[in-house]
């Protein structure tokens, strides 16, 4: 008898739970009070908890309060908050519904009456998949697109599914299937894999076209389209299929659905830069108030670097910062003002923003471009940067060598310099797409410059990459890249100590042709290259020349280039101890006082009110043309030579160099 007793009270139980589960008045009250709420508005967190009070067995209390947290959330920490509401509300509608909407374009009726259950689907199956993806869960991720694959639903409303499907694959083509089930075993066949599924989606696309035309339009087929070519564009591009990609951008642009972003990321990488500057400002600025990465403020300043444009490269970053405020990008925003602060010679600025950027928590949100890219950026640049430090070293102090602070300093930077190049060859050795992304130039998955990447390739191994580039340039069907493949072999054969032969191939690339307004970094590190050579070969003449041509196409490299420059300096004006030490420390400075007409030319004019000083600059070009005109105030002599050195060269300095400050025990710090 108990044991019927007991039968009977786990049936009603059964029936109890059940019948909380679907309390119909409890749901009609929650449909009738979501209306007029979006999921996302500031009242829809409230409105969630009461849904959740009246039917915690109802999706959508849970989906309102996981969209609302998301929607909000600009950190890991924000979205793993929200994964648990939106993974509950998921697995509730999939429980309550999945059978439902496996029938609901059966017939229009069904598919009317059930719509706003439908669109909750694809919102929420959007929502979940999307944080999975920015909590770097992909296998999740995919777990999601397959519960949503298995509905068959005849229309890929929202672009839901193949292209989703296609992005996640390619944006995790490095991994293998030892670390997600989904994936195969290299990039290339991972490639094959998101091409595969964007032409299943070409093909349900035409598959069901003419239902589809019948309930939606004629044109309804279109955005669906679009949706598939974008992901085809970018795994084309990747696979150097260039003319596929640039013709998947063009059927989106006569639509109006192109993203001009990454349309000028195809540009830049077969060297159609003036273009790219175009498509990549033409998008820049609808990415206002949005909490991901806004890709043109990263890519532009790269673009204002080869085009000499550092000031604008600057701007450009610290604007993306302020919009950013500490969301999403602002990582990357930081590589891209520490870049511009490297190219423009402000070491101890690009130092510190270098430092900024590796400290904060970066979270990629909707970009290809993943954390292993962003550490490797941040350590090219810190090679980069040891490598001007040294060369800003030598540069200040021409006899350096012979005195010990001086060589101490150099040799302690370049014991750093060693362990940092170790640690950057093994996330080197460990990048199975290193010879895709890195090696070959310009390409559009990529985030470092090409003139970065020469800083891994002559420490690493010269001999190799003299010989890969050699191949590059016979075999890379970009014509406009070629000469930089070129470029970069002649500079590792010099490298090599093969004078002749790099010299060769510099004389060869002056017959290039290139686009004078956004091409001078190539031509400086040309000059560079020549300019080496003459003074190798003390070739007095077209060692001035090429300086010169360096001077006026790219000055705030000179520093950096361990080349004694020529110039004129003249100083006049107030002349005491304080002046004097200052005077000094420019001319001990790797340059040579020439007094030739056809040189540049630099004036300092010392004057002294009250305690400050102050040094009136101005340079001149080989044709005695003004360059720049500025004023240092100063105290003390400390520093203040380098600064007024620097200054010649167009590298921003301080207005007014302060005076060091001196410990308890007497010592400037």
């Amino acid at each position: 008898m108990s044991y019927f007793r007991y039968i009977w009270s786990v049936v009603m139980l059964l029936l109890a739970v059940h019948s909380h589960a679907q309390n119909p008045a409890a749901r009609y009250e929650i449909d009738a009070k979501r209306q007029g709420v979006s999921p996302t508005e500031k009242d829809a967190l409230p409105r969630g908890k009461e849904f959740v009070r009246l039917d915690s067995t109802y999706y959508m209390g849970w989906m309102y309060q996981g969209m609302y947290l998301s929607d909000r959330s600009a950190d890991v920490s924000g979205l793993e908050k929200s994964l648990p509401f939106l993974r509950k509300a998921f697995l509730l509608m999939e429980k309550d519904f999945g059978a439902l909407l496996t029938t609901i374009f059966n017939d229009p009726y069904t598919y009317t009456v059930n719509n706003q259950r439908y669109v909750d689907y694809l919102t929420l199956t959007n929502a979940v998949r999307e944080v999975y993806e920015n909590l770097e869960r992909p296998d999740s991720a995919m777990w999601v697109l397959q519960k949503l694959k298995a509905k068959s639903f005849r229309k890929d409303h929202f672009g839901s599914l193949y292209p989703r499907l296609a992005w996640l694959i390619h944006r995790n083509r490095f991994y293998t299937k030892e670390q997600y089930r989904f994936l195969r075993n290299s990039v290339l066949e991972n490639e094959q894999l998101a091409l595969a599924a964007c032409y299943e989606g070409l093909d349900h696309i035409n598959r069901n076209l003419e239902n589809n035309n019948l309930w939606f339009g004629d044109f309804q087929a279109e955005q669906d389209r679009m949706s598939i070519y974008h992901n085809l564009s970018l795994i084309h591009s990747y696979l150097k299929n260039y003319d596929s990609s640039a013709y998947y951008y063009e059927q989106m642009a006569s639509y109006g659905a192109v993203s001009w972003n990454n349309y000028g990321s195809l540009k830049a990488e077969i060297g159609e830069f003036a273009t790219a500057a175009a498509m990549y400002d033409r998008d820049r600025y609808k990415y206002g108030g949005f909490k991901n990465l806004m890709e043109p403020y990263y890519y532009l300043p790269i673009l204002n670097i080869y085009a000499g444009k550092t000031n604008e490269a600057m701007s450009m970053a610290k604007e993306a910062i302020e919009l950013s405020n500490s969301s999403p990008g602002f990582g990357w925003y930081n590589i891209a003002l520490a870049r511009s602060y490297l190219y423009n010679g402000e070491l101890d600025s690009a130092w510190l923003t270098l430092d900024k950027a590796a400290h904060f928590k970066e979270i990629h949100i909707g970009t290809t471009l993943t954390q292993p890219q962003y550490e490797f950026t941040i350590g090219v640049l810190k090679l980069v940067w040891f490598e001007k430090k040294i060369a800003a070293t030598k540069f200040l102090h021409r006899n350096w060598w012979y005195h010990p602070k001086w060589l101490y300093e150099v040799a302690s930077l370049q014991a750093q310099q060693y362990v940092h190049e170790y640690l950057l060859a093994n996330q080197l050795i460990l990048n199975p797409e290193r010879s895709r992304i890195i090696y070959d130039l310009f390409c559009g998955e990529s985030t470092v410059s090409y003139d970065e990447i020469f800083s891994l390739m002559h420490r690493f191994s010269p001999r190799y990459f003299s010989k890969l580039m050699h191949d590059y340039a016979s075999l890379d069907p970009r014509e406009k890249i070629k000469p930089y493949f070129t470029l970069y072999e002649g500079r590792l054969l010099w490298t090599q100590k093969k004078y002749a032969d790099a010299a060769k191939m510099y004389s060869t690339l002056m017959q290039t042709r290139v686009d004078t307004a956004h091409e001078k970094l190539f031509m400086a590190r040309l000059y560079e290259g020549l300019w080496e050579h003459a003074v190798r070969e003390d070739n007095n003449d077209d060692a001035l020349k090429y300086q010169t041509l360096l001077f006026d196409n790219y000055p705030n490299l000179i520093p950096f280039s361990n080349l004694p420059f020529t110039m004129q300096l003249q100083f006049s004006g107030l002349s005491d101890v304080i002046t004097k030490k200052v005077q000094a420390d420019i001319e001990s400075c790797n340059w040579q006082n020439y007094s030739n007409a056809a040189v540049p030319k630099a004036m300092v004019q010392f004057s002294k009110k009250g305690s400050k000083y102050s040094a009136k600059i101005d340079v001149y070009d080989s044709r005695s043309k003004l360059r720049l005109s500025r004023n240092i105030r100063f105290t003390s002599a400390d520093k203040v030579g380098q600064e007024i050195a620097f200054s010649f060269f167009g590298v921003e300095v301080p207005l007014e160099v302060e005076a060091p400050v001196a410990n308890a025990a007497g010592e400037k710090l």
